[in-house]
């Protein structure tokens, strides 16, 4: 029970006793991603893939890339449009700000706004 708690705690895959890290599972995912594309596209067990797979594999990849692009500048923008206004903590920082000149104005420091 203890090993099932500290595997889902950590978001690790635990895969017959062997605790997964995330790099781990990403390079899986990879591997088995690209093994596929290799046998689509360049059929070396000799499996007799339609010519149409194999001229539809070849930009897979890119399209891939581009669809990741895509996916990372909305989820940027997203969270960006939606990032939220800490007017509190504007407020304080520049009642911190003011402090800090004013103690550096007492010790000497000339300052030029």
């Amino acid at each position: 029970m203890r090993l099932a708690e500290l595997a889902k705690s950590s978001r690790s895959l635990l895969c017959s006793g062997v605790i997964m890290t995330k790099l781990m599972e990403w390079l899986f995912g990879a591997s088995v991603v690209l093994s596929a594309w290799v046998l689509v596209a360049f059929d070396p067990l000799n499996l007799s893939v339609p010519h149409t797979y194999r001229e539809v594999a070849w930009p897979m990849p890119l399209y891939l890339l581009v669809s990741f692009g895509c996916y990372s500048l909305a989820t940027v923008g997203y969270r960006v449009a939606t990032f939220n206004d800490c007017q509190e903590a504007a407020q304080e920082l520049q009642v911190q700000i003011k402090e800090a000149k004013e103690d550096l104005r007492k010790k000497g420091l000339k300052m030029y706004n």
